[in-house]
């Protein structure tokens, strides 16, 4: 099963052909670099942004967590009207993290992380 929000085909997270070399060695640390670019301009094309990245892992993050303090100052001035929908958006709201690694062989490790 595809995680929510991925388009179709993604089921291994697999950079094109001619990323590796032709005599079939593992990648160097440039062509994983590059197989790791591609990872994540796939992920940024579905709505993902870069929360931090290293040489050969990025932590990517879908979603932006919920402003309580603002949610709380305007139910206060709205007579606590403004619950209901603060509740909604607390139910509702986000935040998925996932790990992109290429390891060794240039293979895409996919963690997902706490919501």
């Amino acid at each position: 099963m595809r995680p929510h929000g991925e388009p179709k085909g993604w089921g291994a997270l697999q950079p094109p052909p001619g990323y590796y070399s032709a005599v079939g060695r593992p990648p160097d640390e440039m062509q994983r670099g590059l197989i790791l670019d591609w990872a994540v301009n796939q992920r940024i094309a579905s709505g993902w942004r870069v929360e931090s990245r290293s040489g050969t892992q990025v932590v990517m993050v879908r979603g932006n967590p919920l402003n309580h303090v603002l949610h709380a100052l305007l139910m206060v001035f709205t007579c606590f009207l403004w619950g209901a929908v603060w509740l909604v958006l607390a139910v509702t709201n986000k935040v998925e993290r996932v790990s992109l690694t290429v390891d060794a062989q240039g293979h895409i490790v996919s963690v997902n992380g706490p919501r």
